[in-house]
């Protein structure tokens, strides 16, 4: 190689990775929410829930939702991780709502919730991350928090 090109070379790579940003759209995190917990079937060593998630998309492109890895925690105990079964697309600046079926052997943690009394709402925490189907980038992580009323 001429030194020419040795001295050219950093400079085309960094131009090249710079241009690299021009095709990787601004990408914000969807939004998840749980919208409910229900218990299908448990006994004390086992217990299979249903939960129904909502994903909002902020961002101005759908998203392709390859699929979507997450922990779930109820009141503080970590009950649950799960992952779609399912490809989906939300549209931009919309929702997709969908069910989901875990299988958790935290009866401790079950036994909080329904110990509540009158008072049904449960606080959640919902970490993980989206797996997109096509594009650049890949993976959007989500760490969210809420409440929801047990059904």
């Amino acid at each position: 190689m001429t030194r020419r090109a040795l001295l050219l070379a950093p400079a085309l790579l960094a131009a090249a990775l710079g241009g690299c940003a021009w095709f990787t759209p601004n990408l914000h995190a969807p939004r998840l929410s749980v919208l409910g917990v229900q218990v299908v079937r448990a006994d004390f060593w086992q217990q299979q829930l249903k939960v129904r998630l909502r994903v909002s998309n902020p961002n101005d492109i759908s998203l392709p939702i390859e699929s979507l890895q997450y922990a779930l925690s109820l009141n503080g105990h970590r009950v649950a991780d799960g992952r779609s079964a399912r490809r989906f697309t939300v549209p931009p600046h919309g929702t997709a709502e969908f069910n989901t079926e875990v299988t958790t052997n935290m009866a401790g943690a079950l036994f909080t919730l329904f110990s509540q009394g009158s008072a049904r709402a449960v606080t959640y925490r919902l970490r993980g991350k989206v797996e997109l189907a096509r594009g650049l980038l890949r993976e959007l992580p989500f760490n969210e928090r809420g409440q929801f009323v047990l059904k």
